[in-house]
């Protein structure tokens, strides 16, 4: 196959995902397209440039990601862009009502007005500091809608401007090394995790509120050493009693803080990390995985169908126990018994994720679907059919617009499930 004939059939293979995540007919994507109905798959692999963005719409992708898809085949979808001020956008309200409003739009789960106003934030600033915190302010928008390498980029802008405070610089750390984290970009997370936790060893809060800032920090790094426990197989034991240590900190932390504070939301973060300590002790072999795993199931059954429903913190956290769930299992056990534990387990996470609209949640719950069927079919030696429903297809198109790292896996499970044809075009 030649350059341009491979590039030909990514832009096609991209149509038809532009199908898949609107549930359009051919000639509802054409009018979108500005093409004939019949002619709405280009037979060359260089389209016009109104061609790419008017994809990049049906997508929901940026267009730097179409381009790079269709060029290269994949699209991470970041660019670092410069943000200069605009007054005009800035309109007639000051700095401090603009961040009222950006907090009761996060309050409310408004994160794309949190984005605009974030950007009006930073056109009223007047002074550096302000600038910055408005570009932590858009992350957190970016983050609430799933936009993670938005959200990296946002960081990255505030984190460029000069002789800000360590307080914001801090925030604009964390909330970065948190998105790499959830890209699953896990050498630069792990980097900035460890300059904010040297960071709070020599400066260490002394509020107590504040000493969330370093619960968090502790709740990352481990997190992201757990995840290397499966990127790094040969240095699994390294990683895992480092996560062991950072986890079980932050587990105790977010417990004292939920008392002191009166905040029973940080006891939910606690129970996620207990979960993930769970899946190290586990690896390790202290606690019998089977076991592991139908005491996680027990204990969602029993939050989920109790009369009063988690909510935030807590809710999240189950979806995590879940996930978590999910790791142990496909280490230990296989056949049958995985079946059965995995399907309520994959359900549960993926409810979860709809309630919350939780990104991070989605692509983990749809790539472990995927080592699940993969892992039954060697086992049995048959061509196991995996079953996507329409609402997931679309669901798992969009997740591959927020995670470069999962668009492979999206690719597979879609085709898998006869929904894309491997040379472009619809079944």
């Amino acid at each position: 196959m030649t350059p341009g004939q491979a590039r030909t059939e990514r832009l096609h293979r991209l149509i038809d995902l532009a199908r898949t995540t609107r549930g359009w007919s051919r000639a509802q994507l054409a009018r979108h397209l500005h093409r004939d109905p019949t002619k709405v798959y280009p037979d060359s692999g260089n389209p016009k440039s109104d061609f790419v963005v008017a994809l990049a719409k049906a997508l929901d992708w940026p267009v730097g990601a179409v381009l790079e898809t269709i060029w290269h085949g994949s699209g991470s979808g970041a660019s670092f862009v410069e943000r200069k001020p605009d007054k005009a956008a800035a309109s007639d309200k000051g700095f401090e009502l603009l961040y009222s409003e950006a907090r009761e739009a996060h309050d409310d789960g408004r994160y794309r007005d949190m984005v605009d106003l974030a950007g009006r934030m930073y056109s009223a600033a007047e002074n550096d500091e302000r600038r910055a915190f408005s570009c932590a302010m858009e992350a957190s928008g970016w983050d609430g809608l799933g936009r993670y390498t938005q959200e990296v980029d946002a960081c990255r802008r505030g984190l460029a401007t000069q002789g800000i405070s360590s307080y914001t610089r801090n925030i604009l750390r964390s909330t970065l090394a948190n998105a790499w984290y959830s890209l699953w970009d896990l050498e630069p997370a792990l980097g900035t995790a460890e300059l904010l936790a040297n960071h709070y060893r020599s400066n260490p809060p002394e509020r107590d509120v504040d000493q969330k800032r370093v619960a968090f920090v502790h709740y990352l790094r481990g997190n992201i050493r757990r995840r290397f426990m499966a990127v790094e197989p040969d240095q699994a034991e390294h990683h895992r009693e480092l996560a062991l240590a950072d986890l079980t900190h932050a587990r105790d932390a977010y417990r004292a803080l939920s008392e002191s504070l009166n905040d029973h939301q940080l006891a939910g973060i606690a129970n996620t990390c207990d979960a993930a300590v769970t899946e190290c002790l586990c690896h390790r072999g202290d606690i019998d995985g089977a076991e592991a795993v139908d005491r996680i199931i027990s204990r969602v059954d029993d939050a989920l169908s109790g009369e009063v429903q988690p909510r935030g913190d807590w809710l999240e956290s189950w979806g995590w126990n879940c996930v978590f769930a999910t790791n142990i299992a496909m280490r230990s056990l296989s056949g049958a018994h995985l079946q059965t534990r995995m399907k309520p387990l994959l359900e549960y996470t993926l409810d979860i994720a709809e309630s919350l609209d939780h990104w991070a949640m989605r692509e983990r719950a749809y790539s472990m679907q995927l080592s699940l069927h993969r892992t039954l079919s060697e086992q049995t030696g048959l061509e196991l059919v995996l079953n996507i429903d329409e609402m997931d297809q679309t669901l798992i198109a969009a997740t591959m617009a927020r995670f470069p790292a999962f668009q492979q896996t999206g690719w597979s499970m879609l085709e898998s499930a006869g929904g894309l044809s491997a040379t472009g075009g619809r079944k």
